[in-house]
């Protein structure tokens, strides 16, 4: 059974490991100040939440994390480790923070636009929680169309 847990500042590095994984897809980020300043806020608010693992050297390793903002109810971050994808890691993710926002406010999340090929799994997991098409989104800092999905309280 996948764990999902409030991150802490021992996962930093972890976390940072994976954006380098995901920058080409959504714009530089590790070596960004604001990033790493917006990382330790969320980690502080107990509002950035991931999977870890146990390597072959027992160390832990993030498999998966992301990131929410209670006050705006929207998802703000989320990535699975390429070798970590199809294994229900973000599944677990997003479940946790639909928990964790609140369901009586139309939550949201910026993903890749329907006409980016490399965002159909992202946005099939969205739709199967019932997130939808609400507006365009700008391009993001890679360059790459975005849309805002929006999930109303059923």
């Amino acid at each position: 059974m996948l764990k999902t847990q409030v991150s802490t500042l021992d996962d930093f590095s972890q976390w940072l490991r994976l954006a380098k994984e995901i920058e080409p897809l959504f714009g530089p980020m590790v070596e960004d100040p604001r990033f790493h300043e917006s990382l330790r806020r969320a980690i502080a608010a107990k509002e950035a939440f991931c999977i870890r693992n146990l390597d072959r050297d027992k160390k832990e390793t993030l498999q998966g994390g992301i990131i929410i903002s209670r006050k705006q109810n929207e998802i703000l971050w989320f990535a699975v480790a390429e070798k970590n994808r199809r294994q229900g890691i973000g599944k677990a993710l997003l479940e946790e923070a639909i928990r964790q926002l609140d369901a009586g406010r139309p939550m949201i999340v910026t993903t890749f636009a329907e006409s980016v090929e490399m965002g159909f799994p992202a946005r099939k997991l969205y739709q199967l929680y019932s997130f939808n098409d609400y507006l365009p989104g700008d391009l993001n800092p890679a360059g790459i169309p975005t849309v805002i999905m929006i999930r109303f309280n059923k």
